[in-house]
């Protein structure tokens, strides 16, 4: 489903600054990408764009979370990013005749700004950083998601679990007194599409953790209480004594 639009964004290049795109760009070729904008707010849960649609547009997401999920063959749904603001994606759009390979779908309300793919591409024929800054996000997504399947394919589920907190505590990790708690809402169904597990089985491997002090979870956070032994875990190191 295609975001509806609000029509042109307020006079201001401020929201493109941190954008992955964009970086290295002048203020005067922000502007012109600015004056090519459309801005598009969505209500959580709305779809930016389902997987296998024509990759027509390309988004750099300014407030809020955009999560992309893809559907397995058995009909399962695997969370494989959470894009934060700065981010571009559906970059796959500079592409001609390609498909998006993935669903992206507002976590929370959104808002993004929109360029379709021919003033995409008219605008990296100008100023080429912007191709480049393509590629080097294209070829970062393409290791993300080869890793992602990697670990699906050939790791044992409280392995992925580890991996997974540990990858989002280096993205969005917060340093309080008790450890590092994950910055953001993570149920544990989140957590289980994300590990191409169940919740059942994130519920079952988070209390056993639990009980061995390495986290603590609540309703939608998670606190990592001791790193080191989930990074045993993650890595199938010889398990040590916890502190805690």
């Amino acid at each position: 489903m295609t975001p509806a639009s609000t029509g042109q964004p307020s006079p201001s290049t401020k929201d493109l600054d941190d954008i992955d795109l964009f970086a290295g760009l002048s203020p005067e070729e922000l502007r012109q990408l600015f004056t090519a904008a459309r801005q598009h707010r969505l209500e959580t849960g709305s779809f930016v764009y389902m997987e296998a649609d024509p990759a027509d547009t390309i988004y750099a997401l300014v407030s809020g979370r955009v999560k992309l999920t893809q559907v397995t063959p058995n009909g399962q749904q695997i969370l494989l990013k959470y894009v934060s603001p700065g981010e571009a994606f559906g970059v796959v759009s500079v592409l001609s005749d390609t498909p998006y390979p993935v669903s992206a779908q507002a976590d929370s309300e959104v808002v993004v700004y929109a360029w379709d793919q021919t003033s995409m591409q008219r605008l990296m024929s100008i100023f080429p950083g912007i191709a480049l800054n393509a590629i080097q996000i294209l070829a970062g997504r393409v290791r993300l998601f080869q890793d992602r399947l990697r670990e699906l394919a050939t790791e044992r589920v409280e392995r992925r679990i580890a991996r997974t907190l540990l990858r989002l505590a280096r993205q969005t990790g917060k340093k309080v007194q008790e450890g590092v708690l994950i910055d953001m809402p993570l149920t544990r169904q989140d957590l289980a599409e994300m590990t191409g597990t169940t919740l059942y089985t994130v519920s079952r491997t988070l209390s056993q953790w639990e009980t061995q002090g390495l986290v603590h979870s609540s309703r939608e956070r998670i606190l990592i209480r001791y790193p080191h032994g989930l990074v045993s875990i993650a890595e199938d190191l010889p398990k040590d004594s916890n502190p805690i």
